[in-house]
């Protein structure tokens, strides 16, 4: 039977090094240095109107032949959807009141 790729004992000890490097406290192990935060930069509401205009220009619309399509779709699911719960709950009418029969006697 082959082995799981990275199940040999060396690539396991290797990344229970790794998960312990990475859960030492500070000060201990090999821990990597944090970079520094970025500078925050200012607000622009121009550059932002360009963004969402450029963000906009990507959208693609669905064309009035597909949300008709989409739309008759729904509305036949919807359909067969009532007419399922109608029927499940008929059955457990049905069955709710049986037990009813049989537990009045």
């Amino acid at each position: 039977m082959a082995r799981k790729p990275g199940s040999s004992p060396s690539a396991i000890k290797n990344r229970a090094a790794k998960t312990a490097a990475a859960l030492a406290p500070a000060g201990q192990g090999a821990t990597p240095a944090k970079a520094p935060a970025a500078p925050k930069k200012p607000f622009n509401p121009v550059r932002f109107a360009q963004e969402v205009r450029a963000e906009a220009r990507k959208i693609t619309w669905t064309t009035r032949k597909e949300t008709w399509i989409t739309s008759v779709m729904v509305f036949i699911m919807v359909v067969l959807a009532s007419l399922f719960f109608t029927f499940a709950d008929w059955i457990l009418g049905l069955g709710a009141n049986l037990l009813l029969k049989i537990a009045a006697g």
